[in-house]
């Protein structure tokens, strides 16, 4: 019988909890437009090569602590560990470069692989620019 108890390393939020987590991340969307920022969404997950090139392969992000697995076609694909290679591989694979400079702002789910503790989890929110 599966157990139901959320994953170790994540969290339900509910009520006051989630209002507050709403709260934060629109204030963060609305100073971003404030300041010129254009919001971009990225997928959850990459091709594992996006946080290789872009983070380094000898990191521990990418030696110790990513969600990686192959998928039913044969491709190695990641949980996304940070946002910010997922925007840097959209700016480049988007053709961005004839637009730059360019101002973006995104927000979502990150996980990685680590230890839970206090201010530590394996599913965080991130928002970045």
């Amino acid at each position: 019988m599966a157990r139901l108890q959320p994953v170790r390393g994540t969290h339900d939020l509910y009520d006051e909890d989630a209002r507050r987590h709403r709260h934060v991340v629109e204030t963060s969307l609305r100073i971003a437009e404030h300041y010129g920022f254009g919001e971009i969404a990225t997928p959850i997950f990459e091709f594992t090569e996006v946080f290789k090139r872009t983070l380094g392969e000898t990191t521990d992000v990418v030696s110790k602590e990513m969600y990686t697995f192959t998928d039913r076609g044969g491709e190695e694909v990641t949980l996304r560990p940070e946002g910010t290679a997922s925007v840097a591989r959209a700016f480049i694979s988007e053709g961005m470069m004839q637009r730059a400079p360019c101002k973006f702002f995104y927000q979502g789910a990150m996980f990685r692989y680590e230890r839970p503790q206090k201010g530590r989890q394996r599913q965080f929110h991130q928002t970045g620019a």
